[in-house]
């Protein structure tokens, strides 16, 4: 797997950091992270690098994917059964280039970059050219702070990455893009990330008390993209992106 000098740089300098008078200090670097950092003794898995999540590695997301019927499926309320019962394909705001949101984007068949710093770890998805920020520092979102993303805390827990998100918006698609379930600003996300070997695994716990009546979880995993590989804009194009509405069977009048 293509691992970029600098970024194996970031990894080593978190791994020989120390705690002194309560800062975090990168040996070497000259730069100071909070207080709330978590302690260099911690062991820090290496999940840096560009990793494949495309048909070659898993089944391609889907109306069944992740989330199969009599399997994993979500167990709905009455609530989200009737958002998704009057759900019309022809509003999903995929069709304006709004991005994909957890718990899909991760599953979504496309290539995502990890960058980890001392205070924080970077997930860069091919797929709607979103960035996610995990911040490992302590520090909490404000009360107004609500994105499509959500705001991502982290810390690391026995050799693998914990990351819980809250502060998300609403969205009439915010659980997947494909069946019509929403969810709501109570949605809270909670990814662990670990090494098997070359690949990368995920296990994603999804809450959201407004459209679900228990936790719904799902495994994934990615493998090392081709020694190189640069991810790709996606740049989309909203005239581009809405012509598919033109081809969908309108549910109403």
């Amino acid at each position: 797997m293509h691992r970029p000098d600098s970024r194996r740089a970031v990894v080593s300098v978190w791994r020989s950091s120390w705690i002194v008078g309560g800062l975090l200090v990168a040996l070497g670097s000259g730069v100071a992270a909070p207080a709330e950092a978590q302690d260099a003794s911690v062991e820090v898995p290496d999940l840096v690098g560009v990793w494949d999540g495309g048909p070659a590695v898993r089944r391609v997301n889907g109306p069944n994917m992740p989330w199969v019927p009599g399997e994993n499926f979500p167990i709905l309320n009455e609530r989200a059964e009737a958002y998704q019962a009057a759900f019309d394909e022809a509003i999903a705001p995929k069709y304006d280039c709004v991005p994909s949101a957890s718990p899909a984007i991760q599953y979504d068949p496309y290539m995502m970059e990890v960058t980890q710093w001392p205070d924080r770890v970077l997930f860069r998805y091919e797929k709607d050219d979103q960035i996610r920020t995990v911040w490992l520092d302590g520090r909490e979102p404000s009360p107004i702070e609500f994105t499509v993303q959500g705001f991502s805390v982290g810390r690391y827990e026995e050799g693998a990455l914990i990351v819980e998100t809250t502060n998300f918006v609403f969205d009439i698609t915010g659980f997947d893009d494909y069946n019509g379930i929403p969810s709501s600003q109570q949605k809270k996300l909670t990814e662990r990330y670990w090494r098997d070997g070359e690949h990368l695994n995920l296990t994603l716990t999804v809450e959201d008390p407004m459209f679900l009546r228990e936790p719904a979880s799902y495994t994934t995993r990615w493998q090392p993209a081709p020694d190189g590989y640069k991810l790709q804009a996606y740049n989309c194009d909203p005239f581009e992106a809405g012509h598919p509405r033109k081809f969908l069977i309108p549910k109403y009048q």
